[in-house]
């Protein structure tokens, strides 16, 4: 991997590499663009197969988050951490402590938060060298779980691609299949349960399908049968990759809208949803109720400012749609270009600004 024609080729403005000897911290902060403001992406730890697939995991996450901070309207950029090793028995709180510090020597540049691998223990020792860290203990004045916040997210999202595909953004009545029912999903379940909509659950833990149909009513089906239901939305809240050319193939679905990160197995099955009519609510917008809910804790966390902003996810599906019908271009890029507009809007106003000599020194 030619590591600097990489990041020109998407434009990354920083890789920076962290080596601790004494606690074996080895981790890799990328960051991606800073336009909007500082960026923030969390820490994951993994066992890489090499250092090279840690550094494009890391370089790929980062400029994720870009898209992510810079569609849900945040002031914020894009960047992840990935930290190489067994997140089950590599730990210490030496090697937080550590990487606390590398943080802090970037002096705002990059804000962490947990990701695959990391919990707020991790973020709270972070905190301990460093205040560029959310998603830490609610003790510290910070958000907790943004399991329920995520899920409301992706509840107002999918009311925005319903009223697209059913001209009404109510949901009662609506059948929806849910695949895979955990910590978001359930809570997901909640709202639409209380909005009359019927439920069809799938997960791996039986527990997890149990509790949905003992508290929601919910039916049960196997996890391979998910695709296939008869239903009104299909809400992929598991792994990545569930839109594909088997799943395609037995989707009865109008609307695709649910928690999972990247949904479709490539670029091209978003074409294909497209052609269909089938309305497909872009992941990383749909799902962004976390990172703007961590994203508050940046100014003295507020759970009602935060809950306000995550509703906006309502306003930010219906951007993209927008977009979508304007440009004749399949909702997922044009989610890619709300983001993409956002950015160049802000990068020709300091250009303007710049070259106005607005700038400190002109005042000096």
């Amino acid at each position: 991997m030619e590591i600097f024609k990489y990041m020109e080729k998407y434009d990354y403005e920083q890789l920076v590499f962290c080596q601790d000897k004494e606690s074996g911290l080895k981790a890799i902060i990328a960051i991606h663009d800073t336009t909007l403001g500082p960026a923030l992406g969390g820490t994951r730890m993994w066992q890489y197969a090499s250092e090279e697939a840690a550094i494009e995991d890391a370089l790929r996450l980062a400029r994720g988050m870009t898209y992510k901070n810079a569609a849900a309207g945040l002031n914020l950029g894009g960047g992840k951490t990935v930290i190489i090793g067994d997140a089950r028995k590599d730990k210490s709180e030496a090697m937080f402590r550590a990487f606390g510090r590398f943080i802090q020597g970037l002096n705002g540049r990059y804000i962490t938060a947990e990701d695959v691998g990391t919990t707020v223990d991790d973020m709270d020792i972070i905190h301990e060298e460093t205040d560029f860290v959310t998603g830490i203990s609610p003790s510290f004045g910070s958000s907790g779980n943004p399991s329920p916040v995520t899920a409301f997210g992706v509840y107002r999202g999918m009311k925005a691609a319903a009223k697209e595909a059913f001209g009404t953004d109510s949901l009662e009545g609506k059948i929806i299949a849910i695949q895979g029912v955990g910590n978001v999903a359930y809570n997901l379940c909640k709202y639409l349960h209380a909005e009359g909509a019927q439920l069809i659950v799938t997960d791996i833990h039986k527990e997890s399908v149990q509790r949905a149909v003992e508290e929601f009513g919910a039916k049960a089906v196997n996890p391979e049968e998910i695709y296939s239901v008869e239903c009104d939305i299909y809400a992929p809240c598991a792994l990545g990759a569930t839109v594909n050319d088997e799943t395609i193939k037995q989707l009865k679905a109008k609307v695709i809208a649910g928690a999972a990160n990247n949904q479709l197995k490539e670029a091209r099955h978003g074409d294909i949803i497209h052609e269909m009519g089938i309305v497909y609510a872009p992941d990383y917008v749909i799902n962004a109720g976390g990172v703007i809910n961590v994203a508050d804790e940046l100014y003295g966390y507020n759970r009602e400012r935060a809950l306000k902003k995550v509703e906006g996810i309502y306003d930010n599906i219906a951007k993209v749609i927008e977009i979508s019908k304007r440009d004749g271009i399949p909702t997922y890029l044009a989610a890619d270009r709300l983001a993409e507009e956002r950015i160049e809007r802000m990068k020709n106003s300091r250009s303007t600004f710049l070259k106005n000599g607005h700038h400190i020194l002109s005042r000096r």
